[in-house]
C-alpha cells in the first residue's frame, strides 16, 4: 500500500497531543457516529467492513459486538487488550506511545456500539511509556468532552480506566484478562458462556485489541469503501507486521494482508543477516514456524492455516542459518512452561516435561526415543489443554520437530551443539 494510515503520524513530535490529533481529523469520526448513527448501525458498519481482530484469533469484530445482548438491564463493559505478551510482538506499544488518541477514539466508538458506559485498557505493567501516554490522552479527552457525561450533548456517557497487568502471558487470553481486572488470579474460564454474554463481573463484555480499535477509528474517519479496498476480501484493511530476528531491517511495517511471507522478509526485512534463512515464525512465538521452502505462503488467515500455521499477532521472527532449531524448541517450551497458569494438567505437566527433555537433548544427553516422546507430549497437550496457551505451545514445538528433526537427531547422536548456536536465544 502506498499510503501509511496507522503509522502516518508516528514520527511527528506532536503525534500524542490532542490538538495535533484534532487538526488532522481526529475525533471527527466519533462526532459523526454520535450525530448520525445508532449503536446497531455502528455494528452493521463494522460488519460490512469485515474488520477482523488484530490480536491473534482474527475473529470478525462486528460479529463479536453483535453478540452483546440488547436492553438486558445489565452494565456493559468494553476492554482494550493492550497486554501484548506474545514474544516478538511490539506493534500495539507503538500505537499507544505515538498515536494514543486513535486508540481512545476507537474505544469510544466501540463502547457506543455495545452501549457500554465503562471501559478498561489492560496494559502490561512493563509498558511504562505506553501507560504514561495513554493516561495523558485519557485526561485530555475528558478535558475536551470526548469522555465523561453526555458526550457532545448526547445521552451517551463513558468513563475509561487503565488497569496495569503484572506481565503474565496468560492474561492475553480474554477471560484471564477479565479475571485479572476483577482482582483474581489470571486464569482462563470455561466457555461458553462467552464474555459477550457473561464477562467482567458477570456482565456482557467485549474485549478488543489495540490495533483493532485503531482501525475502528479509521473506518469511521475514511469510510468502509476505503477500508475494504485494501488487501484481500476476506481480510481487508491495513495491518501492522512486526519484523524481528535475524533480519537486516527489523521494525514495524504497515502493509495489506495477502502478500507473501517471502516478500515480507526479503523485500521489507532486507533478508537474513548472514547466509540464508532457515525458517520464519509468522505470527509470534506460538505460531508454528515455516521452513525456507514454504515462504511463498500468503500472509492471510486462510493460507497460513492451510500451511499448518497462523497469522497470530503478525509478529514475524526470522531465523537464519546460524540459528539452532533445537535451541528454539527448548526456549519455546521453557517460555510457555513458565507462563502456564497451572490450571490444567496437560499444559502444566506436559510443557514442564517437554522443557526437561529439550534441555537434556541440548546439553548432549539426548536418548533414543526422545523425539517420539516429545511428539506424544505435544499431541496430548494440543488435544487436551484448557485454553490456547497449551495449543499454541505444543503446535509450535511440534513444528520444530516436523521440519527440523535432522537437527535434533544430530544432537542426540553426535552429543554436541555448535557454540555459536548457543548464544542466539
Amino acid at each position: 500500500m502506498s499510503e501509511l494510515v496507522l503509522l502516518k503520524h508516528i514520527t511527528h513530535p506532536d503525534s500524542t497531543d490532542i490538538e495535533f490529533y484534532e487538526k488532522n481529523g481526529g475525533y471527527q469520526g466519533l462526532k459523526q457516529v454520535l450525530s448520525d448513527y445508532s449503536p446497531d448501525q455502528v455494528i452493521e458498519t463494522i460488519k460490512t467492513s469485515n474488520l477482523r481482530g488484530r490480536g491473534g484469533a482474527g475473529f470478525p469484530t462486528g460479529m463479536k459486538w453483535s453478540f452483546v445482548p440488547k436492553s438486558d438491564g445489565k452494565i456493559h463493559y468494553l476492554c482494550c487488550n493492550a497486554d501484548e505478551g506474545e514474544p516478538g510482538t511490539f506493534k500495539d506499544r507503538l500505537l499507544m506511545e505515538r498515536d494514543p488518541h486513535r486508540v481512545i477514539e476507537g474505544m469510544i466508538i466501540a463502547a457506543y456500539a455495545i452501549q457500554s458506559q465503562v471501559a478498561y485498557i489492560y496494559i502490561r505493567g512493563e509498558y511504562g511509556l505506553s501507560i504514561e501516554k495513554i493516561s495523558q490522552a485519557i485526561k485530555a479527552a475528558y478535558a475536551r468532552g470526548y469522555l465523561g457525561k453526555n458526550i457532545f450533548g448526547s445521552r451517551f456517557c463513558l468513563d475509561i480506566y487503565i488497569h496495569k497487568g503484572a506481565g503474565a502471558y496468560i492474561c492475553g487470553e480474554e477471560t484471564a484478562l477479565l479475571e485479572s481486572i476483577e482482582g483474581k488470579r489470571g486464569q482462563p474460564k470455561l466457555k461458553p458462556p462467552f464474555p459477550a454474554v457473561s464477562g467482567l463481573y458477570g456482565c456482557p463484555t467485549v474485549v478488543n485489541n489495540v490495533e483493532t480499535l485503531a482501525c475502528v477509528a479509521h473506518i469511521f474517519a475514511r469510510g468502509v469503501d476505503w477500508f475494504t479496498a485494501i488487501g484481500p476480501e476476506d481480510a481487508p484493511g491495513p495491518r501492522l507486521f512486526g519484523l524481528s530476528g535475524r533480519l537486516q531491517n527489523p521494525g514495524i511495517y504497515e502493509l495489506p494482508m495477502g502478500l507473501s511471507l517471502r516478500e515480507l522478509v526479503f523485500d521489507y526485512g532486507g533478508g537474513p543477516l548472514t547466509g540464508q534463512l532457515k525458517a520464519v515464525i509468522p505470527g509470534g512465538l506460538s505460531a508454528p514456524m515455516i521452513p525456507l521452502a514454504g515462504l511463498d505462503v500468503k500472509m492471510n488467515f486462510a493460507d497460513l492455516a492451510a500451511a499448518d500455521s497462523m497469522m497470530g499477532s503478525a509478529a514475524v521472527i526470522a531465523l537464519d542459518e546460524t540459528t539452532s532449531i533445537p535451541v528454539i524448541g527448548r526456549r519455546i517450551a521453557e517460555f510457555f512452561s513458565h507462563e502456564s497458569c497451572g490450571k490444567c494438567t496437560p499444559c502444566r505437566e506436559g510443557l514442564h516435561w517437554a522443557s526437561k527433555i529439550l534441555n537434556r537433548i541440548e546439553s548432549g544427553q539426548g536418548r533414543p526415543g526422545d523425539l517420539e516422546q516429545l511428539q506424544v507430549l505435544c499431541g496430548g497437550i494440543f488435544n487436551n489443554s484448557f485454553c490456547a496457551l497449551g495449543v499454541g505451545a505444543s503446535w509450535a514445538i511440534g513444528a520444530t520437530l516436523k521440519h527440523f528433526s535432522h537437527e535434533y537427531d544430530a544432537l542426540i547422536t553426535q552429543q554436541t551443539i555448535p557454540v555459536r548456536d548457543r548464544t542466539r536465544l
